[in-house]
């Protein structure tokens, strides 16, 4: 979610925000720098259709209006949706609540469950 935010905000190249996370960040196990690593190669390549399925699923709200970590929120747990068939979705949306306590305000996890939610059952195979 770091670097989904860095990029964001910074507006800097993939290759430039995992330099310059990686070498500002904590040291980490590898299979950790790993996971961090492919969810973020996932969010980019699917930039496009990770945020037409939250703006479709976040009515009244524009993008760029939601604060700069809801947004990077969603995007990282709609890209492991999407790029990481194997964990269930209410695993995802959790994990990404889980964090959203942290960084997140308060009145932003209703929201945040609720889109990803709506994005969840619509992922599902009909």
């Amino acid at each position: 979610m770091q670097m989904l935010f860095q990029a964001d905000l910074a507006k800097q190249p993939p290759d430039e925000v995992r330099e310059t996370f990686w070498r500002a960040a904590d040291e980490v196990k590898p299979e950790v720098r790993g996971f961090a690593e492919d969810l973020f190669r996932v969010a980019i390549e699917h930039h496009e259709k990770i945020d037409e399925l939250i703006k479709q699923h976040s009515l009244h709200w524009r993008l760029e209006r939601m604060p700069a970590v809801d947004r990077n929120l969603l995007r990282m747990a709609v890209a492991e949706m999407l790029g990481f068939k194997g964990t269930p979705f209410p695993i995802v949306i959790n994990e990404a609540l889980e964090i959203a306590r942290r960084y997140s305000a308060p009145e932003s996890i209703n929201f945040l469950n609720g889109v990803l939610d709506s994005i969840a059952h619509a992922l599902l195979p009909k």
